[in-house]
């Protein structure tokens, strides 16, 4: 009996030994895993910048395939170096012709006008702007339209409306002046009397109307300017500002308005060729919504084609060196690539490859239908 207690306790014993022996190391490699770890740190939204390593054909487009008109910059009380220097830029991204919507009126755009136009007569257009300082005194808007005529005059080719038009502009009572207020008709009517085109700017992008809050797809750019954000104490709701816009537009059909950045409808293509099918003087350019087209690039082109007389080709803030992205997403099929401007998006961009024709129109000859006074021999058929 005590013989046969020996053994199991003999054998209990190896198997322990053996045991330890074979799953010791592995013993202490849990035991070191389980070990606490170093916390990571958790990146912000701003801070998480993923590298792509996604490997696909590259088409880096330096130099507009077609000479082209940018509808939409802006260039206050520009200096003859300046005009020099822009000239120069112009003429490596195929950039004909410039349009500074920052005009202004009276002596000031007629100084602009001087400067942009003295020695390169046919590489700028001047557009106009309204004055508000005598908003309050009755007969204004046949005042602007009297200015507007000598703006005409002293060189400007069109009108541009700036955004606080509808949103912080407001008579001397505190009342918001309305997009289709009817004190401004004379001004629009005095448009389609001297086919000047009205590039207007109404509201701002629709989630700038929304809730600030991280369900928002404009988060970080609301982050870097507050003062973007329209929130309904202080602003009319997105929807109202559309419908005052429409009213406009249907009230003067006899004047062609181009809503700035798509009319802020990028992120809803099939509503924006339903409001330019029942608006025929309407038309839209694409500055600064690059990110908004890129993003749905079977949808931009089917749109893009269908619109084609319709879109104008636009960056609004200039920088020489951003234009490639415009080239690269309207010629290419490129796929996934980075945006320019990180507030605008937080997500990668596709190529839609326009056909030569869909092309030309939105690269000039578009804005050679509408903005009266620009050369058209520089430009191919």
């Amino acid at each position: 009996m005590n013989f046969r207690r020996t053994i199991t306790l003999f054998s209990l014993v190896f198997v322990a030994l053996f045991g330890a022996l074979v799953v010791g190391p592995r013993g202490v490699m849990t035991q070191l895993d389980q070990a606490p770890q170093k916390k990571q740190q958790t990146p912000t939204i701003d801070e998480y910048q993923p590298k792509s390593t996604l490997v696909t054909k590259e088409h880096k487009i330096e130099r507009a395939k077609f000479p082209f008109i940018d509808i939409h910059s802006h260039h206050w009380n520009p200096t003859p170096e300046e005009v020099d220097r822009l000239v120069k830029e112009m003429d490596t991204i195929n950039l004909r012709v410039m349009v500074n919507l920052s005009g202004g009126t009276g002596e000031q755009l007629r100084q602009t006008v001087a400067t942009m136009k003295g020695r390169y007569p046919d590489r700028f257009v001047v557009f106009a702007n309204m004055s508000y300082d005598d908003l309050n005194a009755p007969g204004f808007g046949k005042r602007v339209a009297a200015r507007l005529e000598q703006d005409v005059r002293n060189g400007a080719q069109g009108l541009k409306i700036f955004k606080n038009f509808g949103m912080d502009l407001k008579y001397g009572n505190g009342e918001r002046v309305h997009v289709d207020d009817p004190e401004f008709d004379a001004i629009f009517e005095k448009c389609a009397e001297l086919k000047l085109p009205v590039l207007i700017h109404v509201a701002e992008p629709s989630v700038f109307f929304d809730p600030w809050d991280y369900h928002n797809e404009r988060w970080e750019e609301l982050k870097e300017f507050p003062g973007r954000a329209r929130p309904p104490a202080k602003y009319p709701p997105f929807e109202t500002l559309m419908a005052e816009r429409n009213r406009l537009f249907a009230r003067h059909p006899r004047t062609n308005f181009i809503a700035a950045h798509l009319g802020f409808h990028g992120n809803d293509l099939e509503r924006l060729g339903k409001t330019l099918d029942s608006l025929p003087n309407m038309y839209v350019d694409i500055a600064a919504v690059l990110a908004e087209l890129g993003r749905q690039p079977y949808s931009a082109h089917d749109f893009l084609v269908k619109y084609q007389d319709r879109v104008l080709m636009g960056k609004d803030i200039y920088d020489v060196n951003e234009y490639k992205w415009y080239f690269r997403a309207l010629e290419t099929r490129d796929e996934y690539f980075e945006y320019y401007r990180k507030r605008h998006a937080f997500w990668r961009i596709y190529g839609f490859q326009l056909p030569d024709e869909v092309l030309k129109k939105v690269y000039y000859k578009n804005a050679l239908k509408l903005v009266p006074g620009i050369d058209a021999k520089p430009f191919p058929e």
